[in-house]
């Protein structure tokens, strides 16, 4: 829709003026020409028919524009099902519907609060009204319901619990509602003798009962309502020693559903002798008929059809239907659409609805020993459901199947097989079916499905490939919160891996998920909506190109506001992390700058590494040792408190894990770049917690403590703080065990900070750690680091290669030595121009073992093709380093090491430009 006129309207011999039309621009696929499409000159039976397809908000919204839609929104066609689950309804909003609601024949509601504004809507013609989310719902708003809705013919209220619902309200509805046909009520505490009784006296046509999860029900008296056909005590607390005596009153029984119930293969048995009238019995999930060896293998069921996990439900279902085909998948399908079982609707209905509540629950409960059913069956009755013609039952389909794929909620761990076989039965079409419907409960439910299945690799790109990843953007633009949450947990999941992040990107997605923070984080309600946009955006964001285009739509922004106003830890986990990514770009994009310099953002980054939420403080710190990369942000980060609290950090991560402590270290270690900021570190007590951290079993933390300790020693003070807090130790152990060579590397060059002989004058004046005056002795701390500094350098020597170095000055020599002694990840270190001079102060050093050290690092520091080459190089030629190079590489009495290393560092700085 491209812009609104006015214009004049003759309908029906009345001049109608003022009203808007709207008017778009199309293009017409056999010419070039454009044609104007009047959108309010549409027939009304088109138009009737797209305002069908909308919920009854956008309905109403729609019919405001023109006088014309005004009365074509309220035929009474459009009102006669109405679905208010996923809107708030109070009782102004009712009474703002109830013009409409004069025809209103189904309703679908959700929670207490709409259950007491319904009786606001006036609709006295109501014929059917089904409830979830009712576990607060009472006697009272219940038994007003029946009285205001005498016609009600369908009454469900479940599956929740509906602990505060008696058998008074049960009496209630018995007394109004005489038409009664069908009563499901889910979790009540007990359904006494005296409400059976009052149903069986008033409802007369009452054929379909559900008395399920029920903790307590008078079998007896259920035997008293003659006209039941079809009845379900599903989950329900039953003396079936009773039910064997009693129901075979039942006469007209046709279905029984005890499914998850500890009937008795006896009572079972029983019933199948007993019932004349019984077609079929529904045991799914009972543990007694399960275990019956005898029981199982018995056919001999006096014609009836019995439907178990051990059973074939699908052949079963066929059997009680003439005619129908035995080896058919699609049965259900099949019998839906055949015109000579559509008399039998009324059984294939209740069959659908029953069977798919009972996988639900089982799924729900996931009781071990069920995966042979679930690959063999349950998927398929699962698939087959949702293409119901029902639509409670083609939710319940999908929900059931986001459900029964998850073995770990928590570490959203999924069942490859189950998930597998979705995949393998076309599940992934069908929900995306599902997902395109125009109904947000279909949507809502087939979203969550699809974001469960694609934690599956395989799944994913079966997803991706069936159009999935836009049907998921789409869907995340809805105005349903319960919509847009799934849709966005879906692009979350699919996001993981770097195959679907440019598709999700071409697909709008990131613009979607940025707009869906502005919009929720307004709303109450929306954290589940902002986590997983979050989420989302933090996979995104670790792809340099959707980082831009994050960046690009003001997703930066957008994150940055979350972290300063969200209080939930799972939105702000995702958030920091998502800020973390962002910011991890640092050479490709501006993003890590950009981050820094909104307003807000390094103060809400600091704020939460103090977060009661492990996995907060965790990517807070990440983010922090991101960001601390750019030098603006590695002041500013400190300016807001940033040492203080991250080293209270360290300080407090002793048990905590390892990706808490990294980050810790890291962030310290990023920000000691800085020599303001590492005497800052060492003043505000970050010694301590680093020096622990060395000492750490994992390798990443205690490479990154390692590294943050090099920083912190090349000050004097922080170096003799080290030596006082039993950093020698632990630096010497990783120099000589790490399986990491960084952390060994780092350990030797803190080493050699320490005890070149700075350290030593800081001593004899007296400053430590206290600020009192110390005589320290170091040379036993100086023996243990320089033996061990010898040996790690030693570990990177070849007598053979070094012996064909020094023998010829052929290139070949020198680059095998390269080659052998290179650490890849140094390549990425970046040293100041006071770190280079202090290297190349060492290589005068009459130490020889400070010599090579200084002489190994300046060629790791310069190898061509790494990151930081060329800056260490014109470092090294700024400060005339060449010529004090050469000495040590010609000097008598310095190792062979030593020599040839800086023979190696002088042709790095010939073939590096600058």
């Amino acid at each position: 829709m491209t812009r609104r006129v006015r214009r004049r309207v003759v309908r029906g011999g009345k001049e109608k003026v003022d009203c808007p039309e709207i008017v778009e621009k199309v293009d017409c696929p056999e010419t070039d020409e454009k044609v104007e499409l009047e959108w309010t000159r549409l027939p009304d039976d088109t138009m009737i028919q797209l305002f069908s397809c909308l919920n009854y908000r956008d309905r109403a919204s729609l019919s405001s524009t023109c006088r014309t839609w005004w009365v074509l929104g309220k035929y009474p066609c459009l009102w006669q099902v109405l679905d208010l689950r996923f809107h708030k309804l109070d009782a102004a909003g009712a009474s703002s519907l109830a013009p409409m609601c004069q025809s209103l024949q189904k309703l679908r509601f959700r929670g207490h609060e709409s259950a007491d504004a319904i009786i606001s809507l006036q609709a006295k013609n109501l014929r059917e009204i089904n409830g979830d989310c009712c576990r607060r719902m009472s006697d009272a708003t219940i038994s007003v319901l029946a009285a205001r809705h005498e016609a009600l013919e369908c009454l469900q209220i479940g599956p929740d619990f509906c602990e505060k619902i008696s058998s008074d309200a049960i009496k209630a509805i018995s007394i109004c509602c005489p038409r009664l046909r069908k009563l499901r009520l889910s979790g009540i505490h007990e359904v006494d003798a005296d409400a059976i009784n009052s149903l069986a006296k008033h409802c007369k046509n009452l054929t379909d009962i559900g008395f399920i999860d029920c903790r307590k029900v008078d079998e007896t008296a259920l035997a008293n309502i003659s006209s039941v056909r079809f009845l379900s005590v599903a989950g329900t607390t039953i003396k079936w020693n009773l039910v064997a005596q009693h129901w075979d009153k039942l006469q007209h029984l046709i279905g029984l559903d005890v499914s998850r119930t500890d009937i008795s293969p006896y009572a079972a048995t029983r019933l199948f002798s007993s019932s004349l009238s019984m077609k079929v019995l529904c045991a799914l999930n009972c543990s007694g008929l399960e275990k019956d060896g005898v029981f199982t293998c018995n056919n001999n069921r006096n014609g009836k059809v019995l439907l178990a996990v051990f059973t074939d439900i699908l052949k079963g279902v066929a059997d009680l239907f003439v005619d129908s085909p035995m080896n058919d998948k699609n049965i259900f399908l099949h019998l839906r659409y055949s015109e000579e079982h559509k008399k039998s609707n009324e059984m294939l209905n209740w069959l659908e609805w029953t069977i798919s509540y009972s996988l639900l629950r089982i799924s729900e409960s996931n009781p071990p020993g069920l995966d042979k059913f679930w690959l063999n069956q349950g998927t398929c009755l699962l698939l087959s459901f949702m293409q119901s013609a029902q639509e409670e039952v083609q939710e319940r389909a999908a929900t059931a199947l986001a459900t029964f794929v998850v073995i770990d909620d928590e570490n959203a761990n999924i069942d490859t097989g189950r998930a597998e076989a979705v995949m393998r039965d076309d599940g992934i079409r069908l929900l995306l079916n599902l997902a395109r419907s125009w109904r947000e409960g279909l949507q809502s439910e087939a979203a969550k499905a699809i974001a469960n299945l694609s934690v599956n690799a395989n799944v994913a790109k079966a997803v991706a490939e069936e159009g999935g990843i836009t049907v998921l953007v789409n869907l995340a633009r809805s105005a349903n919160r319960l919509v847009a949450e799934e849709a966005a947990g879906g692009l979350w999941n699919l996001s993981v891996g770097d195959g679907h992040k440019g598709a999700i990107a071409e697909a709008g997605g990131v613009r979607a998920l940025v707009d869906l923070i502005f919009k929720w984080s307004r709303s109450a309600g929306g954290e589940g909506v902002l986590e997983r946009a979050a989420g989302a955006l933090a996979n995104l964001a670790a792809d340099d190109k959707c980082s831009i285009e994050i960046a690009s739509v003001n997703g930066v922004h957008a994150l940055v506001k979350l972290a300063r106003t969200c209080k939930v830890d799972g939105v702000q986990e995702q958030v920091a992390r998502a800020l973390a990514n962002l910011a991890a770009h640092g050479d490709t994009n501006d993003n890590n700058a950009a981050v820094g310099q909104e307003a807000g953002a390094l103060d809400a980054l600091v704020q939460l590494t103090r977060s009661p939420h492990e996995g907060v403080r965790q990517e807070a710190a990440g983010a922090l040792w991101n960001l601390s990369f750019d030098d603006r942000n590695r002041e500013a980060i400190a300016v807001v408190g940033g040492v203080e609290a991250l080293v209270t950090l360290a300080n407090s991560s002793s048990n905590a894990s390892h990706g808490l402590q990294e980050r810790a270290a890291g962030a310290l270690w990023g920000l000691s770049v800085s020599e303001t900021n590492s005497i800052a570190i060492g003043r505000e007590g970050g010694v301590p917690p680093l020096v622990a951290l060395a000492r750490s079993d994992a390798e990443d933390v205690h490479e990154t403590a390692a590294g943050a300790l090099w920083n912190l020693a090349f000050n004097p003070g922080n170096a003799l703080r080290i030596v006082e807090e039993g950093g020698v130790p632990a630096l010497v152990h990783l120099c000589s065990t790490s399986v990491s060579k960084m952390a060994r590397f780092m350990s030797a060059l803190a080493l050699t900070y320490m005890f070149d002989g700075r350290t030593d004058e800081i001593a004899l004046v007296g400053t430590s750690t206290q600020g009192t005056s110390k005589s320290l002795n170091l040379d036993n701390s100086r023996k243990m680091a320089m033996k061990n500094i010898d040996a790690f350098i030693r570990t990177f020597s070849d007598p053979q290669a070094f012996a064909a170095a020094a023998a010829s000055s052929a290139p070949a020599a020198l680059t095998q030595v390269t080659e052998s002694t290179r650490i890849q990840e140094a390549g990425h270190l970046r040293c100041s121009s006071a770190e280079i001079g202090r290297f190349v102060s060492m290589l005068r050093n009459p130490s020889p073992t400070l010599k090579s050290c200084a002489a190994f690092a300046l060629l790791q520091f310069t190898i061509p093709g790494g990151r930081h080459a060329a800056h260490h190089v014109a470092l090294l030629k700024g400060n005339g380093a060449s010529r004090v190079l050469r000495g040590a590489a010609a000097a008598a009495g310095a190792p062979l090491e030593a020599k040839i290393f800086a023979r190696i560092v002088l042709r790095n700085l010939e073939q590096q430009p600058t």
